[in-house]
């Protein structure tokens, strides 16, 4: 990376590298060009080696303490870890790039939060990673000062928009392409965040696969409203656009939440090219920006728009190809892909061709068989995430470690080179997922936890392994429940779900049981809401042919989502089970209430 940063600075100094809006009224930019990037970054990296001098000069073998036992392949030359905590802004960009240039790890993370969980889980992040120092920038540096001070964290706080190091003294950095660069936290959707060991190698794979995934070239321009302490933002989006593109655009998402036509501007406007968000961004276009703000669009020189992060919904593409048409919008730029942090970012993906949306046999994908749907069989429709581009993915029986094929859903494991190197500091959670082997021998593998199988070349992501409701020999998946309770409940569009088992797992002394959660506005009163509930069992059970133990509805924000938008399920069951779930109405069978009634009273 710091190869390729120099020699772009040195060849194009003038071009920007990145670049924020921050006013929409009128468009106004923040911008810094290449070579005012590499000014800062050897200024930044400068005032780091001075703080840290002997940092990054030894090899640390598999015993050594901080992480690295937990990594495949022998030792790695190890460095500090920075914490990146910077409000939407120029100014990530230039510290990243300054740990690329100081051989630092960089570990981007959000802005602390106001809530205290929000906190400690930054701080947790800050104590697993051994982090002493922390950059930030001059707005935001007494919250970061007060954090640090609350949760007792011994780091230097320094603000990269102040004075810095001198860049002339700045001394390139003695590095290996397995460097350890990156220190990616997963989202937490199923458990525990962890660190993920993203190397230099990885990152310029990764990014190489970005690039032509998206059918990209150095001509085109990247832009998004992604924060960049997400590895879609910051690998799928900032890093092609710096190293390989004609640079980075962001806009602050909240900018985005308010107004979802800013986004669609800021591409129009900008000559952004290629894009992309979680399938819900998708989804608040479709439904917020109006026919007047259509009409005043032009997205014909968007190529790629990436809808990843969370599962792709067939409902979004049709809905989002449709509706901006219109405005020059072709199908074939809309890009279902799948990806993860453990894979440095993109698995698969395909360019410039029509999304491809399979009617399934419903049935048989109870079974663990995924093939298209007979004449007037019941069906699912799924969403084909293109050929695996990033790794070499397999379908293997997640029990029996067989590998499955064609047609067949598995766990999805993945190798390659841009498979990260492991969690730091666990060796233990290394080992089980990332040194999987198959019953023929062939490995290792990075067991994803995710589920799926091939069709036609297309990798078809079902959902979380950890989230399947197995219920008398048939295996349903909570996001098919969840889309089927908006489709039928206006009431319900818009706003996110959570379906659930309960059962022996959770000590409680009752049959398994489906619980729907969902968001819901207040505003429809007691009674319709009362109405509402029972209409959603009864959709549930002609629908999917369960039994549904209990029906929550929230308030909108209600239901618990990690910062990249998926739903944690796993959270949702634990408040449910404890008891505390607030609840604008709750549908409960009595004999579910008795059994939660008494494991409440047996649990300290």
């Amino acid at each position: 990376m710091l190869t390729i940063l120099r020699e772009r600075a040195a060849r194009e100094p003038r071009e920007p590298a990145v670049t924020f809006v921050s006013d929409f009224t009128d468009l106004r930019c923040e911008v810094r060009t290449r070579a005012e990037l590499d000014l800062l970054s050897r200024s930044i990296a400068s005032w780091l080696q001075a703080l840290f001098p002997a940092t990054g000069k030894g090899e640390f073998s598999l015993s050594e303490k901080d992480g690295l036992s937990s990594s495949p392949g022998g030792g790695f030359p190890l460095s500090e870890r920075v914490l990146l905590l910077y409000p939407p802004g120029v100014e990530f960009a230039a510290a990243f790039s300054a740990c690329v240039y100081a051989g630092f790890i960089a570990i981007p993370a959000p802005m602390p939060g106001r809530y205290r969980h929000e906190r400690r889980r930054l701080a947790s992040i800050a104590r697993d990673a051994g982090v002493r120092v922390i950059l930030t920038q001059e707005s935001g540096l007494a919250d970061v000062e007060k954090w640090v001070a609350e949760e007792g964290i011994t780091a230097v706080v320094h603000a990269t928009d102040t004075e810095n190091g001198d860049p002339d003294a700045w001394r390139e950095p003695e590095t290996v392409p397995e460097r350890l660069a990156l220190l990616q936290y997963t989202s937490g959707s199923t458990g525990t965040p962890k660190g993920v060991m993203v190397t230099d190698r990885n990152l310029v794979a990764n990014t190489k696969v970005v690039e032509t995934c998206l059918g990209l070239d150095e001509r085109s321009r990247y832009g998004s409203w992604i924060p960049l302490y997400h590895d879609m933002g910051l690998i799928g989006m900032m890093l092609p656009g710096i190293l390989l593109g004609r640079g980075y655009v962001q806009m602050d998402p909240m900018s985005f939440l308010r107004r979802p036509v800013n986004w669609l501007r800021m591409m129009d406007e900008l000559d952004v090219n290629g894009t992309a968000a979680p399938d819900f961004g998708y989804d608040l276009c479709v439904r917020r920006v109006t026919d007047e703000q259509l009409a005043s669009l032009d997205l014909s020189r968007v190529a790629a728009a990436v809808d990843g992060s969370e599962p792709v919904r067939a409902e979004t593409v049709r809905r989002f190809t449709e509706r901006f048409a219109p405005a020059g919008f072709r199908p074939q730029s809309f890009l279902p892909m799948y990806g993860m942090a453990e894979a440095t970012l993109l698995v698969s993906g395909a360019p410039h061709r029509l999304p491809v949306r399979t009617d399934v046999d419903e049935a048989a994908l109870e079974q663990g068989i995924l093939r298209p749907a007979a004449h007037l069989a019941p069906t699912r429709t799924l969403t084909g995430c293109g050929p695996d581009n990033g790794s070499t993915a397999v379908i293997v029986d997640p029990d029996s470690h067989e590998a499955l094929p064609e047609g067949r859903i598995g766990e999805i494991w993945l190798s390659g080179p841009c498979v990260a190197a492991g969690y730091w500091g666990n060796e233990e959670a290394t080992e089980a997922a990332f040194h999987a082997r198959t019953t023929d021998g062939r490995g290792p593998f990075l067991r994803t936890g995710d589920l799926g199988g091939f069709l036609g070349g297309d990798l078809y992501v079902t959902g979380r392994r950890k989230d399947v409701l197995v219920l008398h020999g048939r295996n349903l998946y909570p996001q098919d429940i969840e889309d089927e309770l908006r489709a039928h409940h206006e009431e319900l569009d818009g706003l996110h779900g959570a379906v659930f088992m309960v059962g022996d797992a959770d000590g409680l002394a009752a049959e398994p049981s489906v619980v729907l959660v969902h968001e819901i506005r207040a505003h429809w009163g007691a009674e319709r809401l009362a109405e509402i509930a029972v209409q959603m069992k009864q959709t549930a059970a002609r629908e999917f042919g369960v039994p549904i133990g209990a029906v929550a509805l929230v308030r909108p924000a209600g239901v618990g989502r990690t910062t990249s938008g998926k739903v944690q399920r796993s959270a949702m069951r634990a408040q449910y089970v404890a008891g505390e779930l607030p609840t604008l109405h709750l549908n409960e069978d009595p004999r579910l209430t008795e059994a939660l009634a008494a494991r409440r009273v047996s649990t300290p």
